[in-house]
């Protein structure tokens, strides 16, 4: 109870704001602002991510170790740098996907989307496996690849091969090509492993809302190349499954066509799991234990909207709280009303613009109007529950 003689219990639980402030640091900025309100309480800190951009960052954050380094090539086979880590007890690994594939890597050439392909995230898992790790986090957005993760499993030892018993081209323009895949080479450890593939997306691997089709463009592709890479991933579907029927229904399973088609190949060779990006972070920090006794919890994330709700970051801690813990969401912008807040289970969101400000105002301010916008919150939290002399109403 926020207002009892214990100290009250806070927890403050945000995603990054995005081109602002990471989630380690928006969640210490939330932290400093609640307390100014409530100085004796006891409050966490707990950087949270959805599985894309950030989770990395987050997790090294909550697990307090340090991010490693590793030599690989980026989406166009380019040398470059990937950061990866290990838990405390050196068990799990969270690989960023577009370390090693990602468009801001190769943005500084023109965009090559029937050439650019996973091989580098597969030299990351490959450093990983080394470590002894039992589980690899894969969280795999932003990438500039369409090629349904046959870059990674040739990285660690299948062969993709075309009629002539040749390896096919790497990216997703040359699925098409593909006659056999020979997994006896296959790294016996990277089966060993549990893989758990963080998706925020429920697109189809091909078709309308495919891979190629929604997220092709991004990545350069246009209608021709859109057209190729969406028949490619179609073709290694039905090599992969072995029945059209069975092809068919890989190709249509929600998340699969995350990333340029990542989950197929892995689910399909090494057993990987498919999660919502939220839930699979929600269990690596331990969000549940950590929110059990909060009476306050804030969250926040650049913009607070209706699919903030759908399995975000705010959607999953507002669904691991209890029930008696209040809720505020602080954000760089908030497009929900009042009553849109109290119907999903938010006590409050309130936008850190103190005024009329354009983006880049707002975010070479952005921890300090994090703060000053949390102590905003937390005082009238505080106020309110000195004059009702109650704790605070459940969300």
């Amino acid at each position: 109870m926020l207002m009892s003689e214990e100290a009250p219990v806070i927890v403050c639980a945000p995603d990054s704001f995005k081109g602002s402030a990471g989630a380690p640091a928006a969640a210490a900025a939330l932290a400093r602002g609640a307390a100014q309100a409530f100085p004796s309480a006891r409050i966490t800190q707990l950087p949270f991510a959805d599985g894309g951009e950030g989770t990395l960052e987050a997790l090294l954050t909550v697990w307090g170790t340090p991010a490693r380094t590793v030599d690989v090539v980026d989406a166009l086979g380019r040398p470059t740098t990937a950061r990866y880590g290990l838990s405390a007890d050196g068990r799990t690994a969270v690989i960023e996907a577009a370390q090693a594939n990602g468009l801001p890597q190769v943005s500084d050439v023109p965009l090559e989307p029937e050439r650019a392909g996973t091989y580098g995230v597969g030299l990351i898992a490959s450093r990983v496996l080394e470590e002894g790790v039992d589980e690899i986090l894969l969280c795999i957005g932003g990438s500039a690849s369409t090629d349904g993760g046959t870059g990674i499993v040739t990285a660690l030892g299948a062969r993709f091969t075309d009629a002539a018993g040749e390896p096919i081209p790497p990216g997703g323009g040359g699925l098409a090509s593909l006659s056999a895949i020979d997994d006896s080479g296959l790294d016996p450890r990277a089966r060993a492993v549990r893989w758990r593939i963080a998706v925020d997306v429920d697109n189809p691997l091909t078709g309308p809302r495919g891979a190629a089709a929604v997220f092709g463009p991004q990545k350069g592709a246009d209608a021709p190349a859109v057209e190729r890479l969406d028949a490619g991933l179609t073709h290694v579907a039905e090599v992969l499954a072995g029945s059209a029927a069975e092809a068919e229904s890989m190709a249509a399973t929600p998340g699969f066509g995350a990333a340029g088609g990542i989950p197929l190949a892995l689910t399909a060779l090494l057993g990987a799991e498919v999660v919502p990006g939220s839930t699979m972070v929600a269990e690596a920090v331990g969000l549940s234990q950590s929110l059990a006794d909060a009476d306050l919890v804030l969250t926040g994330e650049g913009s607070f909207d209706s699919q903030s709700l759908g399995g975000k970051v705010v959607a999953a801690v507002r669904d691991h709280a209890p029930a008696s813990a209040s809720i505020i969401v602080v954000a760089g912008r908030v497009a929900l009303t009042p009553a849109e807040c109290r119907e999903a289970g938010i006590t409050a969101a309130l936008s850190i613009a103190p005024g009329p400000a354009d983006l880049s105002e707002l975010s070479a301010q952005a921890e300090d109007l994090i703060e000053s916008t949390a102590a905003h919150a937390c005082a009238l939290v505080a106020a309110g529950h000195q004059q009702a002399g109650h704790q605070p109403k459940g969300h």
